[in-house]
C-alpha cells in the first residue's frame, strides 16, 4: 500500500513538472526564466521539506506525519486552482515540494524500516520501482493531456490522484521512526539535519544525478537538433521498461554478492549510454541509449540508497534516507542551470560525451567512500541475518 501511495504521488510531481512551465506561460504570460523558475522552485521546496523531517522522526508519530503530509500536498493541489498571479503560482510550487518531500522521505525511510537487512536490496529496488513508473506514465499523460485539453482537467486528476495516496496512507499499517533520546539537552547540530555516515554516498548519487539531470532536462531540445523528435516520445517508456526488467534482478544481486557486484557495471552502462547519446544519429542509437541508462542510473539509484542506509547507525536510517534523497534532487535542481551555460559552447554531442567521462570518474570516488569497505559492511550485515533466524 505505500508503494502504491508512493506511485500515486510522484504521478502528479511528475504530471506537473512537464505541464507546468506551459501552464504559467499560457496563463500568466511568464518568461521563459520565470517558467522555469515555476518549474525549479518545487525542487527547492523538495529539500526544505527532506531537510526538516529528516530529524523529526523522534518527535512524532510516523503515521501522524504521513497523514498530515497527505493532506497538506491534496490542499497545496486545490491551490492550483486559483489563477491569481506568478508569484502565487510560485508560493504554490513551493508550498507542494515541501510537503512532497515531507512525505517522500518518509515513505521511503519506512520501507528501509521494515525491511530486514538481508533483503533491503530487493526490498528499496521493488519499492522505487514504483517512482520508474510514474516517471514513464506520468510525463506521458501529461503531454497527451496539454495538446488535447486544458489546464483544469489536468490540475483535476492530479487532485485525485493525491486523494487515492491519501486513502493509502490512512489505511496502511506504518511503524514508528522513533528511537530512544540520549538524556540530556540536545544542542542545535547540523548532524541533526543530515547523517554524516550517509553523506560520502550522497555525494556519490549527486554526481552520477547530475549526469542523470542532463538527459531529463535537455534531452527533447537534443533530439529536436539531430531530428529525432518522434524516437524522443518514446525515450522515458524504454528507460522505464530497462528498469523494471533489470531490478529485481540486480536488488537480489545487491543482497547476495553485495553492491560492489551491480555499482560498478551499471556505471559503466551509464557511461556507455552517455556516449552513444552523443553520437545519436539514428532512433535505434537513441533508444540504445535510453536502455543503457535506464540499466545504468536506474539501479545505481536503489543500490546506493541501500548502501546509504546500512551505512547509518540502525536508529538514523530515517536521516540517512533523508540525506541521500537531499544529494540527488540538489543535483536534479543543479544540473540544469549549470549545463545550460556549458551548452552554447560545448553543444549537446559534446556535453553528452563529457558525461561519459564524469560517469566513469564516479566510479572512482564510489570506490574511495565505500567500494573498497563493502566487506565490513556484508559482514555486519550476514550477523544481522543470523541473529534474526
Amino acid at each position: 500500500m505505500l508503494s502504491s501511495a508512493s506511485f500515486f504521488l510522484a504521478m502528479v510531481f511528475y504530471l506537473l513538472m512537464v505541464t507546468i512551465a506551459v501552464y504559467s506561460v499560457e496563463t500568466f504570460n511568464a518568461s521563459t526564466g520565470q517558467a522555469g523558475v515555476a518549474s525549479g522552485i518545487f525542487i527547492v521546496g523538495v529539500l526544505i521539506g527532506r531537510l526538516y523531517i529528516g530529524r523529526k522522526y523522534n518527535d512524532y508519530n510516523t503515521k501522524l506525519i504521513l497523514v498530515i503530509s497527505g493532506i497538506a500536498i491534496v490542499a497545496s493541489i486545490l491551490l492550483y486552482f486559483i489563477q491569481w498571479n506568478i508569484s502565487f503560482l510560485f508560493l504554490t510550487r513551493l508550498i507542494h515540494g515541501i510537503t512532497f518531500g515531507v512525505a517522500a522521505n518518509t515513505l521511503a525511510a519506512i520501507i528501509a524500516v521494515v525491511l530486514p537487512p538481508s533483503r533491503r536490496g530487493e526490498g528499496i529496488g521493488y519499492f522505487t520501482m514504483s517512482m520508474t513508473l510514474a516517471a514513464a506514465i506520468g510525463p506521458f499523460i501529461g503531454v497527451l493531456m496539454s495538446k488535447t485539453a486544458n489546464h483544469f482537467p489536468i490540475f483535476s486528476l492530479c487532485l485525485f490522484l493525491g486523494l487515492i495516496s491519501l486513502v493509502f496512507i490512512l489505511f496502511s499499517n506504518i511503524p514508528s521512526l522513533k528511537v530512544k533520546k540520549k538524556p540530556g539537552i540536545q544542542k542545535i547540530s547540523w548532524t541533526q539535519f543530515l547523517e554524516p555516515n550517509a553523506i560520502p554516498i550522497s555525494i556519490v548519487i549527486m554526481g552520477i544525478s547530475f549526469c542523470y539531470g542532463s538527459v531529463l532536462s535537455f534531452i527533447n531540445l537534443y533530439a529536436s537538433e539531430v531530428h529525432l523528435v518522434e524516437a524522443a516520445s518514446f525515450f522515458f517508456l524504454v528507460y522505464a521498461l530497462a528498469i523494471l526488467f533489470s531490478r529485481p534482478i540486480t536488488g537480489k544481486l545487491v543482497d547476495s554478492k553485495g553492491a560492489n557486484f551491480v555499482m560498478y557495471p551499471c556505471i559503466v552502462l551509464l557511461a556507455a549510454g552517455m556516449f552513444v547519446l552523443s553520437i545519436a544519429s539514428t532512433s535505434f542509437l537513441l533508444l540504445l541509449a535510453a536502455g543503457l541508462i535506464g540499466i545504468g542510473y536506474g539501479n545505481i539509484q536503489s543500490t546506493l540508497q541501500v548502501v546509504a542506509v546500512k551505512t547509518a547507525p540502525p536508529g538514523q536510517i530515517g536521516l540517512a534516507t533523508s540525506t541521500y534523497y537531499i544529494g540527488m534532487d540538489a543535483a536534479n535542481g543543479v544540473s540544469p542551470a549549470v549545463l545550460g551555460l556549458i551548452i552554447p559552447f560545448l553543444g549537446f554531442g559534446q556535453m553528452y560525451l563529457s558525461l561519459a567521462v564524469f560517469a566513469m570518474l564516479m566510479a572512482v570516488l564510489y570506490y574511495f567512500v565505500y567500494g573498497r569497505k563493502e566487506s565490513l559492511f556484508l559482514a555486519d550485515v550476514n550477523n544481522e541475518a543470523t541473529v534474526d533466524r
